[in-house]
């Protein structure tokens, strides 16, 4: 791969990761009244779904427009990232991406389950900067 490459494609990992985080430092708010427990998870979500998409950039591992985080661990674990047991249960995450985000669909979103996402997507990003590479 030549260097131009290399760096566009450093570029758009750091991009990805830069959005996780700053999904995750809104899951993390969870101490604002202002920011519902169903905003939490899903800015939790988030921030694992961007996470997980920048290891599938830095192997350039092709990935459909999903939401779906199991499938984004299946493809981690497919491009060869030993991705640890414990973050395996990031998958459950998935509901949040979308049913918390609209009126109408029931699902009760607790404070410690706002707690409990962001304290799972933070384990998972600071796996995935584990697994980051520098650039060449």
């Amino acid at each position: 791969m030549n260097a131009e490459t290399s760096q566009a494609i450093h570029k758009l990992v750091f991009d990805w990761l830069r959005l996780a985080q700053a999904d995750l430092a809104i899951a993390q708010m969870v101490n604002d009244e202002r920011i519902t427990t169903e905003i939490l998870v899903f800015h939790a979500q988030q921030a694992v779904e961007k996470a997980l998409k920048a290891l599938l950039v830095q192997r350039q591992i092709e990935f459909p427009k999903t939401h779906s985080i199991g499938m984004l661990l299946n493809l981690c674990k497919e491009a060869k990232y030993d991705v640890p047991d414990d973050l395996d249960e990031t998958a459950t995450m998935t509901a949040y991406a979308v049913v918390t985000r609209y009126p109408g669909i029931e699902l009760h979103i607790s404070t410690k389950d706002a707690l409990d996402a962001s304290e799972l997507a933070m384990q998972l990003l600071a796996w995935v900067k584990s697994q980051i590479e520098e650039p060449l």
